[in-house]
């Protein structure tokens, strides 16, 4: 029986920087963003509008750090902008149509959301379908669904106390749903380094034949990630309806590929194993400042898409060089 010591991960002081290594490079490439983007226009370097990237980013890194569970293991999801749009539009039937209290529709939706990923899941692990190919299906399953629910109309206006989630900026900093981000982030970071779970996760990704063989339960591991990424692609639904005060089926558009993007960017290695979560906070970080960067620039929305893309092909790229050289 071949042992794998989960508890390893007790890091020592060298054995962090290794950990960090990999998240040099976008953190160096977010710095020097910032500091050109600071040359460049009067109102990027200023807390207003530091504030405003925050608030822009909550919905990207909590689906970000879902996505990063999933890269870990070696796999894909391309239907996270459905899950999302799923929730919102399960969220707004039950609190708005059917009457029930928004807590309610925000639980449902919860479990909607995860119930796409299970069978994600059950997909990858028990029929051998490719990752790619179940969340293409699933991408295009839930938003049928999702418009199915209200045939295709948006549903507009929640509680106050609901919109002002967003708005609200307590302590006079950060609104409800930036500590929610931040509070994914930390709870993810968290479980990754000090959970022999989330250790797992790494090993599955590394070699997923010689987790099988250590005892850790591949195809439950596998489908548990499916779920919660669901789970938090769901969540960020509910927070993108709190900043709309509305939600539409055709919510969450291409927001798998910022997603993939971000983690991408933030040096988690797309065949699995290698990155993390402080990685993927730097790329969500790159890919917001850089957005809002640009519209301060008056740089067109089309343009944007463009040198967006350069930059994951840069930081792909980078990353593949940097392991060949490791």
């Amino acid at each position: 029986m071949v042992a794998l010591d989960i508890n390893e991960h007790r890091l020592s002081s060298g054995a962090w920087l290794s950990k960090l290594k990999g998240a040099t490079g976008p953190l160096v490439g977010l710095l020097v963003l910032c500091v050109f983007l600071s040359v460049s226009t009067d109102t990027f370097l200023s807390v207003r509008n530091g504030l405003n990237i925050l608030d822009q980013i909550t919905v990207l890194g909590i689906m970000a750090v879902g996505m990063t569970f999933v890269i870990l293991i070696g796999g894909i999801d391309l239907s996270v902008g459905s899950a999302l749009a799923l929730a919102m539009m399960v969220m707004g039937w039950t609190a708005n149509v059917a009457g029930l209290p928004l807590p309610v529709g925000i639980a449902f939706a919860l479990i909607a959301s995860a119930v796409s990923g299970l069978i994600v899941g059950l997909l990858v692990t028990q029929f051998r379908v490719p990752a790619f190919i179940a969340t293409l299906a699933m991408m295009s399953a839930a938003r049928g669904v999702a418009n199915m629910i209200t045939d295709g109309q948006q549903i507009v206006g929640f509680p106050d106390w609901f919109m002002m989630l967003a708005i609200d900026r307590h302590f006079g900093v950060m609104t409800a749903t930036v500590f929610l981000m931040l509070a994914v982030v930390l709870a993810a970071w968290l479980f990754l380094h000090f959970r022999s779970e989330g250790r797992m996760l790494y090993a599955v990704g590394g070699n997923s034949e010689v987790a099988r063989l250590a005892g850790i339960n591949v195809p439950l591991v596998t489908i548990s990630v499916y779920i919660m990424s669901a789970v938090l692609a769901g969540l960020a639904g509910v927070v993108l309806a709190a900043r709309l005060d509305s939600v539409q089926p055709s919510s969450g558009l291409g927001y798998e590929l910022d997603t993939i993007a971000a983690v991408v960017i933030g040096g988690t290695s797309l065949s699995g194993g290698a990155g993390g979560i402080g990685g993927t906070l730097i790329g969500v970080l790159i890919i917001g400042v850089l957005r809002n960067g640009l519209n301060l620039l008056n740089v067109s929305p089309f343009l944007q898409q463009v040198i967006i893309g350069i930059v994951i092909v840069l930081a792909v790229g980078a990353e593949t060089i940097r392991r060949r050289r490791a």
